[in-house]
């Protein structure tokens, strides 16, 4: 594994070393005092980048500190200097003494230390809007809907959107997509938009659809569909899956510059008190990015940022493969965003049987999804991203649309043959060709997977892809047995976003309430330590951080988590409940949940 260390912000490709000057850490949330400045040389560039602030020095004094290194799995304290970890033993004197006496010592009695936890698949200005929007998650039936919506309405400005998230069909009686109807008799003259769970389909109104001039001659565009009351040239129901959905988003009036920097941070806020130091945003715009990097500069993110940038903005990744990766590595680990990685769209989803299938849908014979990006497209995409330096990550969630990507990597490594592994990954990998399995190790590709997926979806997912294809859903232990590197993240909002749910899911294969008895396809279940690896050193590993993250060792950077509860030795059934004491990123305390 070949991660290299670096200095300061670099720029690596064929583009112009950019300097960046951010300003230092006004407030650190740890009590903190500032006891030294440290000067960050750009070493892309030579020049220098703005000093940044040294944290206080800390010991943490745990009952067990869980390190994920197998040359010391096991201690009970942390020290903590310069950002970074200093000292991991049992002895808080000689913690003192390589700290310094101004070290400050926290008592954590019977809770538990763990490497900082990472999200490798989030969408973070999608769950600070999330926080603010109407949320349809759980949802019974599409009445409770409406009556959500008809509160909505009367609480809005006349004739303003009503916009929502978290719908899910498969929960309903019957399982069938909602009609406009259902939304324009509580509606009035509200245009009203609601995102389903997984963000691959939308349930618009009336209104909106006029708004948007979607009627019964609009045509489906490629990879999009729009559900009809009878054949083609009907009118809509109002359902719009994957790519038709852009036929409304114009009409919707988008957020601000300053709306999406807030979304940001409420998102990246709620990650750290889940206890989450890095999240992996998957798809992000140049108005997040902007935003993300604004917050950076000013010392306003609580947690690191490793950003895709979304492949549908064409113009967005031909500027930044021009330009190449920006890479936080500053020593005190104080710069917390990077950007080294593309994310492409293979496929929609399952539940909304956007999901590319390479048979037919075993409960609906006429169709296998829906091929958002050819292989051959995302064969040319990834080429040129490695010879720029970049990273892939494809959304691929059928079997065929994970056949076509893994085809398509193959071809662009034979193409390119980048001297060090480009850690391409595959976004999601639900269902796999039982053939396919062993192909991610042999081609060095990440298996990017979302353990609550699995539960969520296990009541129906199965009449989806009937029980032979099944065999290869959600198949994170075959994986790991043929060699290959999972990342684990939640997909949030898809999913909520505490890493605790996921590693619960990946551990038990169950429900919170222990569905099933011994869980969903219990060979796949993975052990305590698995699970949190992928949490962990995976996802450090899936974002060439495994030098810098993912292990407490000494020579780490000191992002930590610590829970009141050690996951690796409780009852899985307890691990949902456990609490969030401390994430700490960078030696900076984000969040204290001791009070």
């Amino acid at each position: 594994m070949d991660d290299s260390a670096t200095v300061g912000y670099r720029v690596v490709g064929k583009g112009k070393p950019e300097t960046l000057r951010r300003s230092s850490r006004v407030e650190w949330r740890s009590s903190v005092s500032v006891v030294a400045a440290v000067l960050c040389i750009s070493a892309a560039s030579g020049e220098s980048v703005a000093a940044a602030s040294e944290p206080t020095p800390l010991i943490l004094e745990a009952g067990t500190v869980v390190t994920c290194d197998s040359a010391n799995p096991r201690s009970s304290v942390v020290g903590v200097r310069g950002g970074r970890i200093v000292y991991v033993g049992d002895k808080v004197a000689e913690a003192r003494r390589l700290c310094g006496g101004e070290a400050v010592v926290v008592p954590l009695e019977n809770a538990c230390v763990l490497p900082g936890l990472a999200d490798a698949h989030g969408h973070l200005a999608s769950l600070g809007m999330s926080l603010a929007r109407i949320d349809l998650r759980g949802v019974a039936d599409p009445e409770e809907v409406s009556r959500i919506i008809a509160q909505a309405c009367r609480d809005a400005p006349p004739g303003s959107w009503i916009r929502g998230r978290g719908w899910d069909q498969n929960l309903w009686p019957g399982a069938e997509f909602p009609h406009r109807r259902q939304l324009d008799a509580v509606s009035g003259d509200h245009p009203v938009w609601l995102t389903r769970i997984d963000g691959h389909a939308g349930w618009a109104n009336s209104r909106a659809l006029t708004a948007a001039g979607i009627d019964a001659s609009t045509r489906d565009p490629d990879g999009g569909r729009i559900l009809r009351e009878g054949g083609l040239g009907s009118a809509p129901t109002g359902v719009l899956i994957d790519r038709a959905m852009g036929l409304l988003g114009a009409t919707i009036p988008g957020a601000s510059a300053a709306e999406v920097e807030a979304a940001l941070l409420r998102g990246s806020q709620r990650c750290a008190r889940l206890g989450l130091t890095s999240v992996h945003d998957a798809g992000c715009s140049r108005t997040m990015l902007r935003a993300l990097r604004r917050l950076d500069e000013r010392g306003a993110l609580p947690i690191r940022v490793y950003v895709m940038l979304a492949g549908s903005d064409e113009s967005l990744v031909n500027e930044w493969l021009e330009r190449g990766p920006l890479i936080a590595a500053d020593p005190l680990g104080a710069m917390r965003v990077t950007v080294r990685s593309i994310k492409l769209m293979a496929d929609g989803a399952l539940g909304s049987r956007g999901a590319a299938l390479i048979r037919p849908y075993s409960d609906r014979p006429k169709e296998t999804g829906l091929l958002i990006t050819p292989g051959p497209e995302v064969a040319a995409m990834t080429a040129r991203a490695l010879r720029a330096g970049f990273q892939v990550g494809c959304h691929a969630i059928g079997d065929r649309a994970n056949r076509d990507v893994l085809d398509a990597y193959g071809q662009a490594l034979k193409e390119v043959a980048p001297t060090t592994p480009p850690r391409l990954r595959l976004e999601h990998a639900q269902i796999l060709a039982l053939e396919d399995l062993p192909r991610l190790a042999a081609l060095g590709v990440v298996a990017s997977m979302q353990p609550t997926h699995a539960t969520s979806d296990m009541p129906w997912a199965a009449l989806r892809v009937g029980p032979g294809r099944i065999e290869g859903g959600y198949a994170w232990r075959s994986l790991l047995q043929h060699g290959t590197v999972l990342a684990f993240g939640s997909d949030f909002p898809v999913e909520k976003a505490s890493p605790l749910l996921g590693l619960h899911a990946a551990m038990t294969r169950q429900n919170l309430s222990g569905e099933p008895s011994g869980g969903w396809h219990p060979e796949e279940r993975l052990s305590a330590d698995q699970a949190l690896a992928g949490f962990t050193r995976g996802a450090a590993w899936a974002s060439f951080e495994g030098r810098r993250l993912g292990l407490i060792r000494p020579g780490m950077l000191a992002d930590l988590t610590v829970l009141d509860t050690d996951p690796t030795r409780c009852e899985p059934r307890q691990i949902p409940d456990a609490r969030v004491l401390l994430t700490i990123v960078g030696g900076e305390i984000v969040y204290d949940g001791r009070r």
